[in-house]
């Protein structure tokens, strides 16, 4: 197989993947009760699949992290709009792996679990159009 296949297929899994966190969020946002750290982990992590799916695009290389700024400032290195446009995004790594222990736990208000969800929307979107992907064939995840 090709490497441009390879690298494809793997874009697509990533994506399926922050999909499925993306869905899982907006499941929990609609529960009778909302589990607000669960819904803003989720987030995090669809953030984190969205712009680990444009770096394996653009073949840069990265470490084990769930540090979204550590992310955006790869992803700027091909293309310096993700750093103008996404910074933002940065205080999602808060809800990747502190606050799910006890000793940082903390739990977000649904006003910040809904804002986590709309940022991750954000991102989405942002990379998909980069990737020049309109719309993903696994997980539909609009509102």
């Amino acid at each position: 197989m090709d490497k441009r296949k390879v690298i494809e297929d793997l874009v697509s899994q990533w994506i399926k993947i922050a999909e499925r966190d993306l869905l899982t969020a907006k499941q929990g946002l609609k529960s009778e009760i909302v589990v607000t750290d669960t819904v803003s982990f989720h987030c995090q992590q669809a953030v984190e699949k969205y712009l680990k799916a444009f770096l394996v695009n653009n073949q840069i290389e990265f470490s084990k992290t769930h540090s979204v700024m550590v992310l955006l400032n790869l992803c700027s290195t091909v293309d310096k709009s993700f750093k103008e446009e996404l910074s933002e995004a940065d205080y999602l790594t808060d809800y990747a792996v502190e606050i799910r222990y006890p000793d940082e736990w903390y739990e977000p208000t649904t006003e910040e679990a809904k804002q986590a969800y709309e940022m991750a929307l954000r991102v989405k979107s942002f990379v998909l159009d980069k990737l020049k992907i309109t719309q993903t064939n696994e997980v539909h995840t609009e509102s």
